[in-house]
């Protein structure tokens, strides 16, 4: 699977299948999960249980990570990002920076098999919000 530097939809970020291609490419150790992205609810309903009680929140969040059972999700629809991950179904994602390190677009463009810029360029915005969600409450993270 390649790796691919692209806008997300908070910031730069590589997005692969290959969840240890990406672990590789940051110098992150091979066991910390990686962020799941889904275009479709219908996959994602597929590779994670949501919490009755929170399915309209999840569907409906912008720019909003979920954490169920030590799995990180999020639904993005109607973005730029989701458009490309449609193609693939669903993709691991991360930001684009070595393990530690702020965003080097020389590091970026020469370890990523794709890039895909669009005119707006490359940015970055404000972090997602993360909540962890279990069958009876839900935790504020960041």
């Amino acid at each position: 699977m390649h790796v691919i530097l692209a806008q997300t939809d908070t910031t730069v970020g590589f997005l692969s299948q290959d969840a240890s291609a990406l672990a590789q490419l940051k110098g992150r150790e091979e066991g910390k999960p990686f962020l799941k992205v889904f275009a479709s609810f219908k996959i994602l309903q597929q590779h994670s249980r949501i919490p009755l009680k929170y399915r309209t929140w999840v569907r409906h969040a912008k720019k909003t990570t979920f954490v169920i059972k030590n799995q990180a999700i999020r639904y993005v629809n109607g973005t730029p990002h989701a458009d490309l991950v449609s193609h693939y179904g669903w993709l691991y994602s991360t930001s684009a920076n070595e393990s530690g390190k702020h965003y080097d677009q020389n590091f970026c463009e020469q370890h990523s098999d794709r890039i895909i810029e669009d005119a707006q360029g490359f940015y970055e915005c404000a972090p997602s919000s993360i909540f962890r969600l279990t069958s009876t409450h839900f935790q504020q993270l960041r």
